[in-house]
C-alpha cells in the first residue's frame, strides 16, 4: 500500500480515520497557539511547525497513537514525570489514543522545543 504525499496539514488530518483525526485536531490547534510564529508545514509526509527555516516540532498519527518528535535527551530529562505515561524511544514520544490530549503538556513540550530551536541558532556560528 502506497501511502500518500500529504500536501497540507488539513489533508493529513481529514485523512486519518476518525479517532486519530479527533486527536490531532486537539494536538494541532495546542501547537498553533503554543507556535504563534511557527509556519504549519508538511515535511517528512508529516505535520510540521517551521520557524525561521528549522522545523520545531513534528506530529503524526498511527493506528494506535499519536507522536511528538522530536524528542531528544533534554526534553525528555525535563518532563520525565509528566511523560510516566507516555511510551518515549529514539526521539519520538507516543501517546495513546484512549486518554485525553494532554494540552498543557503538548503546550509545554512545544515551548521547550522552540526555546531549544533558539539556543541552537544563537550558538551557530555565523558563515
Amino acid at each position: 500500500m502506497t501511502r500518500a504525499k500529504f500536501q497540507s496539514v488539513d489533508e493529513y488530518i481529514s485523512l486519518q480515520p476518525e479517532p486519530v483525526a479527533a486527536k490531532l485536531a486537539v494536538v494541532r490547534s495546542v501547537l498553533r497557539k503554543a507556535l504563534p510564529e511557527a509556519e504549519e508545514v508538511i515535511s517528512y509526509n508529516m505535520p510540521a511547525y517551521r520557524l525561521r527555516g528549522k522545523v520545531v516540532l513534528y506530529f503524526a498519527g498511527w493506528k494506535q497513537h499519536y507522536s511528538l518528535y522530536p524528542a531528544g535527551p533534554h526534553l525528555v530529562d525535563a518532563f520525565r514525570e509528566e511523560l510516566a505515561t507516555c511510551k518515549v524511544d529514539k526521539g519520538t514520544i507516543r501517546f495513546s489514543l484512549s486518554a485525553p490530549v494532554p494540552r498543557k503538556l503538548v503546550s509545554d513540550i512545544a515551548k521547550f522545543r522552540l526555546s531549544e530551536v533558539v539556543v541552537q541558532r544563537k550558538n551557530r556560528p555565523e558563515a
